[in-house]
This record gives C-alpha cells, sequence and structure tokens, in this order.
C-alpha cells in the first residue's frame, strides 16, 4: 500500500491527511486566509504522528481547483516545491470530486450535484456518480450562473446537493432531493479519490501540478 500526503487549501479549509500502512491521519481547519501560514505546519505535524520522514512519501495528492485563485496557488506551490525535493510524483484531484466523494462518506449518497461558490455571481459545478467507491464526473466541470446549472442528460433517481455553491439553492436550476450548502472539501475524501488515481497510474511530475480554474478570467472582476 502506498504512503500518500494530500493537500488542500482550494476554499476557506486547510486540510491535510496522510496515508501510511493503511492508517489515515487528518488534519482540517476551517480558516480563512491563514492557509500559507498554517499548510507547513500541518503537513510537519500529520508527519510527526505517523513517525515517519517526508521521504517516505510516494506521491503527493493536492485539490487542484477549482477554488479560490489564491488558495489553489498555495497549495500547488507547496506540492511542487516538496515534490521537486523530494523527486516524486504529484497526484491532481478534482475539488469537486472532492466534495462529491465527502458526500458519499458523510450522507451515504450515490448521485451528487456538487457546487462551489465562484463569486462574480457563478457557481463551479460537476455531477458525479459513484463507481466501486469512488465518485466519477458525469459530463464536464464548467463555471455558470446558478440559473444555468443541469444534470447530466440521463439523470435518474435521487441527487444530492453538495457545497457552498447550493448557499444558491433558490436560483439553481437544478431540484435535488437534499443538500449541504456546509460542505468543503476534505483532505480524507482527497486521500480516498487518490488512492484510486494512484492504482490507475494516473500521477505526474510536479511539473505537471498545474491548477484549474474554470474560468479565464481569475483576478478582476467581470465587465459589466
Amino acid at each position: 500500500m502506498p504512503t500518500l500526503l494530500a493537500l488542500d487549501t482550494s476554499t476557506e479549509a486547510c486540510s491535510v491527511a496522510l496515508l501510511h500502512d493503511g492508517r489515515r491521519f487528518v488534519r482540517h481547519e476551517v480558516i480563512p486566509r491563514l492557509h500559507a501560514q498554517r499548510l507547513l505546519p500541518m503537513v510537519q505535524d500529520i508527519l510527526g504522528e505517523a513517525g515517519i520522514a517526508l521521504s517516505a512519501v510516494d506521491a503527493i495528492a493536492f485539490g487542484r481547483g477549482p477554488g479560490a485563485f489564491t488558495g489553489v496557488r498555495i497549495a500547488i506551490g507547496v506540492v511542487q516545491g516538496l515534490a521537486f525535493a523530494l523527486q516524486k510524483p504529484v497526484l491532481p484531484i478534482s475539488d469537486l470530486a472532492v466534495l462529491a466523494q465527502r458526500a458519499y462518506r458523510e450522507h451515504g449518497v450515490s448521485q451528487v450535484a456538487a457546487a462551489i461558490d465562484a463569486r462574480m455571481d457563478e457557481v463551479y459545478w460537476g455531477c458525479y456518480r459513484l463507481e466501486q467507491g469512488e465518485m466519477r464526473l458525469s459530463g464536464a466541470e464548467a463555471v455558470l450562473p446558478p440559473e444555468r446549472v443541469e444534470l447530466p442528460r440521463d439523470a435518474q433517481g435521487e441527487w444530492f446537493g453538495s457545497g457552498t455553491g447550493w448557499g444558491f439553492q433558490e436560483r439553481l436550476a437544478v431540484k435535488v432531493s437534499a443538500c449541504d450548502a456546509s460542505l468543503l472539501p476534505h483532505s480524507e475524501d482527497l486521500l480516498s479519490l487518490a488512492e484510486f488515481a494512484w492504482t490507475r497510474g494516473e500521477a505526474v511530475d510536479a511539473e505537471q501540478a498545474q491548477p484549474v480554474y474554470l474560468r479565464d478570467n481569475v483576478a478582476t472582476p467581470k465587465k459589466a
């Protein structure tokens, strides 16, 4: 079994998890604007709890977005620095997929419409279905006004809404059986998805640790 480190700072949460010898070690704090200060100390803390050196890690997984521009960049900067120094590969994981995986873990649901508040009156959006314990994307991820989101064309049965984008529930064009707008990406679920990705051989070199914002205009307000 691999030793995997997972980091996410794409939203208000700063989250770190480690898989080692079949055991999981997790740190998760909702600390807006403190990610840069807390991320590396959390990594050191979790390695200390597991009793291993960073060099024992086989790969580093990270939330590649979509999410807050600055937050995503913080995680990628740290991941690239560590991976280059250790000459270890990385595993980029969608934060929308992480939200769907968390909904499965905490609510036992198998079809999830994941949404993150993208600011600028839009949401990051992706629909996921459970396949052998893993939430897999159905269709494509997108950034859209709430009124334009949609489920997959072949959608049937009950769907669950996961993530801060469901704060727009009254405006979202999709109706679900239930939702949890308080959910943020969690490293424990990132770690689960990273295990699947590692098994499929999806680890890449550190220079391929790139953000996915889903919109080109990430740092300036939308023109009127």
